[in-house]
């Protein structure tokens, strides 16, 4: 008896010697990531139109003056294309916004962005998609008589749309310089 009581006490004591804090998970860490700051150069190349367009980016031209910058760092490009207005602005414009609005399923917002140049004679649209979308952003300008181009910036991975924000952000601001700096020859 006395073995058992022995025992019992030794063994009591080491389980309140090995009580201590509870094991917790360890945070999740966060993703740093470091862009550089933007840098331009001028697309100017035989097409109705010309813009500034980021030095990250590799530009591959497709037929018609439509073309792709990708930025493989971040694993996204953005489309353009190009269409002349030929009595068919309704039609394209119905067409731009209706491919914005295709992603309003997986989207949580899309807010608009007007754009107007009126020295340039550029007006358009910005629209930034917001949640686990395909694409993050879309949008279009046009001189609303001859010239009418779209862009659309998807990534090359299943849309998280908290993982794909920081590289979204610093895209939509080339799309948006894009835009600014886009002149009819």
């Amino acid at each position: 008896m006395k073995n058992s009581t022995f025992a019992l006490l030794l063994l009591l004591g080491l389980a309140m010697l090995a009580c201590g804090e509870e094991p917790l998970p360890k945070p999740r860490a966060m993703l740093r990531l470091d862009y550089p700051p933007q840098a331009y150069r001028l697309y100017e190349d035989g097409c109705p139109y010309q813009f500034e367009y980021s030095y990250l980016a590799r530009l591959e031209t497709k037929d018609e003056c439509s073309m792709v910058l990708q930025y493989p760092a971040m694993k996204g490009s953005i489309f353009i294309t190009y269409k002349p207005v030929e009595g068919n602005l309704k039609q394209l414009l119905s067409d731009a916004q209706k491919l914005a609005y295709e992603h309003v399923i997986k989207a949580d917002a899309i807010p608009e962005q007007e754009f107007v140049n009126s020295d340039g004679q550029v007006y358009g649209m910005f629209y930034e998609v917001t949640g686990d979308a395909a694409s993050q952003s879309q949008f279009y300008v046009t001189d609303s008589t001859r010239h009418f181009v779209t862009g659309s910036l998807y990534f090359y991975a299943k849309p998280n749309y908290d993982s794909i924000l920081p590289a979204a952000a610093y895209l939509q601001n080339d799309i948006r310089r894009i835009m600014e700096s886009l002149s009819w020859k």
